[in-house]
């Protein structure tokens, strides 16, 4: 379906986000909701949000602040002013989603809990997401996204031997915990469709931390089964064929423990016999005698490039990749050609490199934009969309209520 103006329309055409989240869990779910076509307000502070300041940097640019914020509007804003306050309830009155991440009460202190907004706007739907959850027994604790790996016992089985606990380099938690927040709100959009009215709902980084180990602490609450991380940094750590190996150049991840990929990796790697070997008949039994299947396919492994490694693998339909580093991984043609990071303008660094189009609708786009400013878009907003004139806009201006970058 296309629009007046002939354009496509977007999945999420015609909603309206007042992001108000800070730093990763929040500002992502958010971005989700401008990738799919949403208008999101990012609403921040007249000197504007404490990430913009976050590294690495490029060419002045945070790479931080824009890959959780481009694509979205930047309204600068006081709201510890009566009058900022005043122009955040009107903005709530022609919205769909207000998304909030400070400590759980701040919110209600603020003016802006959900019996307020609801007051203001019946349809509004408001995602709360928080360290520990806006109720519980560590809900006034504070807390980023670590403490999610280490309370599910994550960090526990990441690594190998006796090594102490391990993270994640990345903010695991932060993007899953995103993830969970967006599909509760795209589902309360969807409720609202019937019931006529919205609901709040939350989301936390503990919750997350414990789903992402489900299985495990599910397999020690139904019986009493403690699973264990893996022995070594290299090969399955007990498993056949399900790990990190070294190449001749390099390493790579293989994927094969299971039944199926049991043929296809004794064909792979020259071994029709081991299909005839009561050693290796199953997966337990192959597991008793990992050792010598893993120096088979370490030799095998260690003469060959991990280029050519894995498109010997492939070739058998064995699932394997190569251990890229940074540089390898931002030179796949896969994250090219299919758009996963895409360069866009930016007003600080000229062009920096975005989170892309991660959802390929056949219909309709994905919508990939630039980082704003601070109040880049604070004109626009309060004319355009509550109808404030020129002067009254200039008037918040001049009183310090509101910021904006009349530069761009």
């Amino acid at each position: 379906m296309t629009s007046a103006n002939g354009k496509l329309n977007t999945p999420l055409e015609g909603i309206r986000v007042l992001d108000l989240g800070r730093y990763q869990a929040g500002p992502r779910c958010a971005l989700m909701f401008a990738r799919m076509g949403a208008e999101v307000i990012k609403v921040e502070s007249v000197r504007g949000d404490e990430s913009r300041a976050n590294g690495p940097r490029v060419r002045g640019q945070s790479a931080y602040w824009v890959q959780y914020n481009s694509g979205k509007k930047s309204l600068a804003i006081n709201l510890r002013t009566d009058k900022g306050k005043e122009v955040l309830r009107d903005l709530v009155k022609v919205s769909d989603i207000l998304l909030q991440n400070f400590r759980p009460g701040t919110i209600d202190i603020m003016g802006f809990g959900y019996d307020k907004l609801k007051e203001l706007n019946p349809k509004i739907i408001m995602i709360n997401v928080s360290a520990y959850g806006q109720y519980g027994p560590n809900r006034d604790k504070v807390g980023f996204d670590p403490i999610g790996q280490a309370m599910g016992g994550l960090m526990t089985l990441t690594g190998y031997g006796d090594l102490p606990p391990i993270k994640t380099y990345f903010p695991l938690i932060d993007r899953i915990t995103a993830l969970h927040a967006c599909i509760g709100a795209l589902a309360a959009l969807r409720e609202r469709e019937i019931s006529g009215v919205g609901q709040t709902l939350e989301v936390c980084l503990a919750d997350t931390g414990f789903t992402v180990n489900e299985i495990p602490i599910s397999a020690y609450l139904s019986g009493g089964v403690e699973t264990e991380r893996a022995d070594s940094a290299v090969g399955g750590g007990g498993t056949p064929f399900g790990g990190m190996y070294e190449t001749a150049d390099g390493y790579v991840i293989l994927a094969a423990g299971n039944d199926n990929m049991w043929p296809r990796t004794c064909e792979a790697l020259g071994h029709p016999e081991w299909l005839e070997d009561p050693r290796f008949e199953t997966r337990d039994s192959r597991t008793e005698h990992v050792d010598v299947l893993e120096e088979e396919i370490g030799n095998w492994l260690k003469q060959r490039t991990t280029k050519k490694a894995v498109d010997e693998l492939s070739e058998h339909s064995i699932p394997c990749a190569p251990v890229n580093s940074t540089e390898q991984a931002a030179n796949e043609p896969q994250l090219h050609e299919r758009d996963i990071l895409m360069e866009v303008p930016d007003p600080v660094a000229g062009t920096m490199w975005v989170s892309g189009e991660s959802i390929k609708f056949s219909r309709t786009p994905m919508v990939v934009g630039s980082a704003p400013t601070v109040g880049q878009h604070t004109r626009e907003l309060l004319g355009d969309i509550l109808g404030y004139s020129d002067d009254q806009v200039q008037s918040l201006v001049d009183e310090e209520v509101v910021g904006s970058d009349d530069s761009v």
